[in-house]
């Protein structure tokens, strides 16, 4: 019964990327400084994640727009309303965007194709455009913060 509890607890905290993409993937530059200048990272794999905005299929695969978060040693993005910009995948081929919807959380190994300028409301928005390597779409409820609390609930 303890080898089973513990195989269960072992794969919960396994890292949502496979460790052959996580050995390529970039690890001594800063993701405010890929922010900050994509060009200079072009070719190199990134592994970043954050929450889905839109994704929307076109002629060369499904572009998904993704608010950055941080990772946690896991590789799902933390429950926090920090972020240091927005991203897009390209994604080669087909993907349901009724899946891969508004909210979603997910973490992509990607490889740096530089950036795409779009409409952000009445803006002109510099997105970082990475090409999917790996796409990992999270199950829905993970990484709910725990809560307690002591109260007495009172009506009069």
């Amino acid at each position: 019964m303890a080898l089973f509890a513990f195989i269960i607890y072992v794969s919960g905290c396994a890292h949502v990327v496979p460790q052959e993409l996580r050995d390529k993937a970039e690890k001594g530059t800063s993701v405010p400084a890929l922010f900050k200048d994509p060009d200079e990272y072009k070719g190199r794999i990134f592994i970043l994640g954050g929450a889905i905005v839109s994704a929307v299929n076109m002629q060369d695969g499904t572009y998904i727009e993704v608010v950055e978060k941080p990772l946690d040693y896991r590789g799902r993005p933390e429950y926090t309303d920090i972020s240091r910009g927005r991203f897009l995948v390209l994604y080669e081929g087909y993907l349901d965007t009724a899946v891969f919807s508004p909210g979603r959380d997910v973490t992509v190994a990607g490889e740096v194709i530089g950036t795409r300028v779009r409409h952000l409301g009445e803006i002109n928005y510099s997105y970082l455009l990475l090409r999917s390597r790996g796409l990992y779409l999270l199950k829905q409820g993970n990484g709910v913060p725990i809560q307690f609390g002591i109260g007495i609930w009172h009506s009069f």
